[in-house]
């Protein structure tokens, strides 16, 4: 079934098509991992059975990679965040992203183009522990040519709310 799924240049998974209820679905999801397959067929106007196998067709199409939950970082007392751009080595980007991985507090690591080529997301305690983490840990990796920390003041996660007018953890209706 796996290879069923594979792209025919063989780079690997193909998109899923995804209708108005599939959709309806994550985003119900997104904003309450723990919602109930009664409440989201209630939602979404199908049968709990219809729900049901949805689900868990997203969940085997690798579509849904897992449930999480919404962490207050200055209450788990991580209140310092800050972005962190990276500059690298050519080619090394598996490397780096498996030391990255390690590093503590790290949230977020990406690939991307521009004018730097990774961009981290880290939450640490204080300001003190962000400067030991970029200074001492990120820029002795070998493969790690420069660094640039941009501070988070604040931020809004968009998914929280719902855009019907209900909120996260509710059911909505």
């Amino acid at each position: 079934m796996a290879a069923e799924r594979m792209a025919e240049d063989g780079r690997g998974p193909r998109p899923r098509h995804l209708d108005p209820v599939d959709r309806n679905i994550l985003r119900i999801l997104r904003m309450d991992g723990r919602a109930s397959v009664r409440s989201v067929a209630e939602r979404v106007h199908v049968s709990r059975a219809n729900a049901y196998a949805r689900i868990n067709r997203l969940i085997d199409d690798g579509v849904i990679r897992g449930f999480g939950a919404r962490v207050d970082h200055e209450r788990a007392g991580q209140g310092a965040s800050a972005y962190i751009t990276l500059k690298i080595v050519q080619n090394s980007w598996r490397r780096v992203r498996g030391q990255l991985e390690q590093l503590p507090g790290a949230a977020h690591i990406a690939l991307v183009s521009g004018d730097f080529d990774v961009l981290l997301l880290v939450h640490t305690p204080d300001n003190r522990a962000l400067r030991e983490l970029v200074l001492t840990r990120i820029q002795s990796i070998p493969e790690v040519l420069s660094t640039r920390t941009l501070l988070v003041f604040e931020e809004t996660d968009l998914w929280q709310e719902d855009p019907e007018g209900g909120e996260a953890g509710t059911d909505g209706s």
